[in-house]
């Protein structure tokens, strides 16, 4: 049991999940920082507030602040944009250049150009010999 559960852990899967946790945690500390320090300044240089969190609704006796909500999705659009273009659409401009081209296993009957496997000597569908 032990093993199967070592082997569960140094799966390549297990290691690159904890791995990409790590960074994510760390890459969110980046950009809350870069939301709190530079994008927030701005929005006050031109609302006059420094962030959304003053914006609160009364109801019934109860605060309800959906400036704190406007806050952390102004933080997610920003962190969801920074990772699509600088890590998602780098990566896969270079997957899609590095691929290697398929290779061709069918060859095209001369008779009737149905696609047939290159070892065949005879079409499948015509039976002609190829």
């Amino acid at each position: 049991m032990i093993k199967g559960f070592r082997d569960f852990i140094f799966r390549g899967n297990v290691l690159d999940l904890a791995v990409a946790v790590i960074i994510g945690a760390a890459f969110s500390a980046i950009v809350n920082s870069l939301v709190k320090d530079i994008i927030n300044p701005l929005i006050a240089a031109v609302a006059g507030k420094p962030d959304f969190s003053a914006l609160v609704v009364h109801v019934n006796g109860g605060i309800v602040t959906y400036g704190n909500f406007l806050n952390a999705a102004v933080s997610f659009i920003i962190l969801a944009a920074v990772v699509y273009f600088f890590i998602v659409a780098p990566a896969n401009h270079l997957l899609a250049r590095n691929k290697a081209p398929e290779a061709v296993t069918t060859k095209s009957c001369g008779q009737c150009l149905s696609d047939i496997p290159l070892a065949a000597t005879r079409c499948k569908f015509c039976s002609q010999p190829v």
